[in-house]
């Protein structure tokens, strides 16, 4: 089956403009993410309002736990743990409230939440191996705080994209789904939403992208955003005994044309941290240019003291 779908804004000339472009959802797609998902080994970690998902590829190599961004899940990463797989033993968690993860009560917060996470890790991670963490963007602001509560544990964390710095953060104007939309529109609003945060290149905005962006979307419930608006990430960094390093995309629109801030944040805390921009790349840099990503996020994991 081909689901032909009119689709969405272009930017032109700096602006956004509707055009007739046309994305296919095809069974191919949905294949190749069910079978990155059935290479996985499917696992629970229990906290006191449910459960928290786990995904675990390989059985070698230093242990990578991975945390996806703000309305999202371990979809965040489906260009990266195969690669990564190969290298490392990677566990990427569905983040409290979203994916197939439970929802914890309320009140949220960044403290609680990563207590849940860093539960999930003592429970699948064996006690007698170091911990590298990478977080992107939401995640790599509750990820900051797991890596402090990891203490000892943690060899190192590398930021994503992350927000929650005390930095100049650019607005982004995004639409909602509207409850009676048409599956056009619903499509045409995800296909906006992803130029304008995620991908900054709209020709990479692909049928993959979009499928991820409406599984994603349909299964949030945690509200994300105010965790990246706040200090959490930039107050837990100097606690944090592990390694720090950085990677970003050079057009990331939450960072953009401030970038370079980001940087002299993380190595002013810890000096020589190592600091990637990947040209051209938007936020969601990890899936935009999985090719330049990959390797530089092993390397950092690898090089790790």
């Amino acid at each position: 089956m081909v689901r032909n779908l009119e689709t969405g804004y272009q930017r032109s000339g700096g602006k956004f403009k509707r055009e007739a472009a046309v994305a296919y959802i095809t069974d191919e797609t949905i294949a190749l993410v069910e079978g990155v998902a059935a290479k996985a080994e499917r696992i629970e970690t229990r906290f006191a309002d449910g459960a928290l998902v786990w995904r675990k590829w390989g059985s070698a190599g230093l242990p990578l736990v991975l945390c996806h961004g703000g309305y999202g899940s371990w979809l965040h990463w489906i260009r990266n743990v195969l690669p990564l797989s190969e290298r490392f033993t990677v566990y990427a968690c569905d983040m409290p409230g979203l994916g197939e993860s439970s929802t914890p009560a309320e009140p949220w917060t960044a403290e609680g939440l990563a207590a849940i996470v860093v539960s999930g890790i003592e429970a699948i991670v064996p006690r007698d191996q170091t911990i590298n963490l990478a977080g992107f963007s939401f995640g790599g602001v509750i990820g900051g705080v797991v890596s402090a509560q990891l203490g000892d544990r943690l060899r190192s964390f590398t930021v994503v994209g992350s927000n929650g710095m005390g930095l100049v953060r650019e607005p982004t104007a995004l639409e909602r789904v509207k409850p009676d939309a048409s599956e056009e529109e619903e499509f045409a609003t995800h296909r906006f939403n992803l130029n304008q945060l995620m991908i900054h290149d709209p020709a990479k905005i692909d049928n993959l992208a979009l499928y991820l962006q409406k599984t994603n979307h349909a299964r949030a419930r945690m509200r994300s955003r105010r965790f990246s608006r706040s200090g959490a990430l930039v107050e837990a960094l100097p606690k944090i005994k592990g390694r720090l390093a950085g990677i970003w995309g050079e057009r990331d629109a939450t960072a953009y044309p401030h970038v370079d801030d980001r940087r002299r944040t993380l190595q002013e805390i810890q000096p020589g941290a190592p600091f990637t921009i990947i040209p051209g790349a938007g936020h969601w840099v990890q899936f935009e240019a999985a090719a330049q990503f990959n390797p530089v996020l092993a390397e950092y994991v690898a090089a790790a003291g």
